[in-house]
């Protein structure tokens, strides 16, 4: 039962990278890749609709986190509040900045608030970096290893939203497959924290009692998420296909 309810946390985290990953790396590089006021549109337009069905993965993480794993939910808030009030800020202000931005037309405030989404994602990419690498070392988060850590988190972020984009406008090269290489490639920054602190994750799993009712009663709602997600994909990614994301720039 423990080992499961690890593997749910890390299917979960690994999903919310891979996933929310390509988001983020838009938000990042939206400057670079959209040059004009209409490219930014169209590329913002593009990952919108699947926002929603990223943080979805979070929020999963999040509840799995304080059900199965209390004390470890406890000691982590404790121990890494710095990120953790770090990471909330930037989920802000990167929502805000992509919600806000097209309720006006004038170019002060898309500027303003375009740059809000790029500062949010920058921040999300960073704290999420520094925080795996605080996993791995076991509390320190300023340190050579989660700076480098983070930088590698914003890359690999920049490559899965740049080949996003491209799969977004269409045409030769730009193809399904080099967009679940770019999520495989995404998860993996989560995938190896979580690989190397599993016998420290596992010394803080809940009792078997508590995560018996767990299972009962979190894990058939995993189908339906995973269901979701699926028809996400398949109705917004059609349409986008169809002329949304067309005309994004292409840096391959």
């Amino acid at each position: 039962m423990d080992i499961l309810w690890l593997g749910v946390f890390a299917l979960l985290l690994i999903g919310y990278f891979a996933l929310e990953g390509f988001d983020i790396g838009i938000g990042m590089l939206l400057p670079v890749l959209g040059r004009t006021r209409e490219e930014r549109d169209r590329l913002v337009a593009g990952m919108a609709p699947f926002v929603l069905a990223g943080e979805v993965w979070l929020v999963a993480v999040a509840g799995v986190l304080f059900g199965a794993f209390p004390h470890l939910e406890g000691e982590t808030l404790f121990a890494l509040y710095p990120l953790v009030v770090g990471l909330l800020v930037s989920w802000v202000i990167r929502d805000a900045g992509l919600w806000f931005r097209r309720r006006l037309d004038g170019r002060a405030w898309r500027a303003f608030w375009g740059g809000a989404l790029c500062a949010g994602s920058y921040g999300l990419a960073l704290t999420w970096g520094l925080a795996l690498a605080a996993l791995v070392q076991g509390g320190p988060v300023l340190t050579p290893l989660g700076v480098g850590y983070a930088a590698v988190v914003v890359g690999v972020f920049a490559i899965h939203g740049r080949r996003f984009a491209a799969w977004r406008a269409g045409g030769p090269g730009r193809t399904g497959r080099a967009l679940l290489g770019s999520a495989a490639l995404a998860a993996v920054p989560v995938a190896v924290p979580l690989a190397v602190a599993a016998p420290w994750l596992l010394d803080h799993v809940a009792p078997s009692g508590t995560l018996r009712v767990l299972t009962l009663v979190i894990l058939p709602c995993v189908p339906v998420m995973v269901a979701a997600q699926v028809w996400v994909w398949r109705a917004f990614g059609r349409r986008a296909r169809a002329g949304v994301g067309a005309r994004v720039p292409s840096f391959f």
